[in-house]
């Protein structure tokens, strides 16, 4: 009985005891480690290069003018240059802003006479690659719309082409950069070359993100949320619209598809005259989109979740849950996308000639 008990007793101790148990055996770890599967390395999702593409280095244009060093830097001497407006006061810049992701964040834009417009400036960063320019796509090119805010009465209000030619030709600076941009042309300084510049500036607007690096074969550029995202945005049905290397910016679609939205604006039919048009508007790139707002042609609505879920009603008829909402727009978070910072800077303008013509 007595050794019954001392038995017990040493067995009791040594549950207690805060000696550690003896550790096992280098080559018994190694050899348990080398039997557990290793977790599956992410990898790019098919379904998803099969719908969207990487943006490009730069969006060409297909039969124009090369675009040489001389060309891009007078586009962008151009493009933030007040002098093009009557008031001297206001640039392609002042509205489509390059350190604010090519927007000024309003919901319509004031013009030199602080009239606003009646729809909301998009985005100039990545537009080149659109199917075309402006909300009713009006203008086939960046090339046109350049030339269209310069002589609206209610934006820059320049009276006419030949105003802002004089004016160009009266800063010898400019003089300079438009020969050596057009070496070839006995007269540089036209109107038209003015577009050709801006647009050529414009077309290296491009912003390559984690997206870009994902869709190239870096599969954890992703995170799983943002992988999520994708994989909700296109069960929703969003893709129908938002597709390719802009995620949009590639077709016409009537705002309110499925249920009617209510808008004065009648769209490209504005443009085409076309009843069939009525409320058509160029599907905007998501590219930067959560930088981008306000939304919409009018710049009605404020907030990124409130556009998901407008558009889940009004374009797919679905009722989009909370949950989706927040995953889609994870997902387009990672659209946001970073431009060379030096490629956009607002460089030093020409100075004024002795006889530079006053405002307009």
């Amino acid at each position: 009985m007595r050794h019954q008990l001392f038995v017990l007793l040493l067995a009791l101790g040594a549950c207690g005891s805060d000696t550690p148990a003896p550790a096992p055996a280098p080559e018994a770890v190694a050899e348990k480690a080398a039997e557990a599967p290793e977790p599956a390395a992410p990898t790019v999702d098919e379904k998803h290069t099969a719908i969207f593409a990487a943006l490009p280095s730069s969006m060409d244009r297909e039969g124009g003018p090369a675009r040489t060093e001389a060309l891009v830097d007078l586009g962008r001497m151009l493009y933030y240059d007040t002098r093009l407006s009557s008031n001297q006061e206001q640039s392609c810049n002042t509205c489509h802003q390059l350190a604010n992701f090519g927007v000024d964040s309003e919901p319509t834009s004031p013009g030199v006479k602080g009239e606003r417009g009646g729809r909301n400036s998009p985005t100039s960063l990545n537009a080149a690659g659109h199917l075309a320019q402006f909300w009713d796509g009006r203008e086939p090119d960046v090339e046109g719309q350049a030339k269209g805010p310069i002589l609206n009465p209610g934006e820059m209000n320049m009276p006419d082409a030949e105003t802002v030619e004089k004016l160009l030709k009266s800063i010898p600076g400019y003089r300079e950069a438009f020969k050596a941009a057009f070496p070839e042309a006995e007269a540089p300084i036209t109107y038209d070359n003015l577009a050709l510049a801006i647009g050529a500036f414009e077309r290296g607007l491009v912003t390559p993100s984690k997206w870009d690096a994902y869709l190239a074969g870096d599969a954890t550029a992703l995170t799983e949320a943002e992988r999520k995202g994708a994989d909700d945005f296109m069960a929703a049905g969003c893709t129908a619209c938002h597709n390719g290397a802009y995620v949009g910016g590639q077709m016409y679609a009537k705002l309110g598809q499925v249920v009617p939205y209510e808008t004065a604006d009648v769209g490209r039919m504005e443009v085409t005259k076309n009843e069939a048009d009525k409320h058509m508007f160029k599907v905007p790139s998501l590219r930067n989109i959560a930088k981008t707002g306000p939304y919409l042609h009018d710049g009605s609505v404020q907030t990124l979740d409130e556009m998901i879920v407008l558009m889940g009603k009004h374009q797919l008829g679905k009722d989009l849950d909370e949950a989706t909402v927040a995953s889609i727009k994870t997902f387009l978070e990672a659209l946001t996308g970073e431009l060379d910072e030096k490629y956009a800077a607002k460089p030093e303008l020409p100075a004024n000639g002795p006889k530079t013509p006053g405002p307009a």
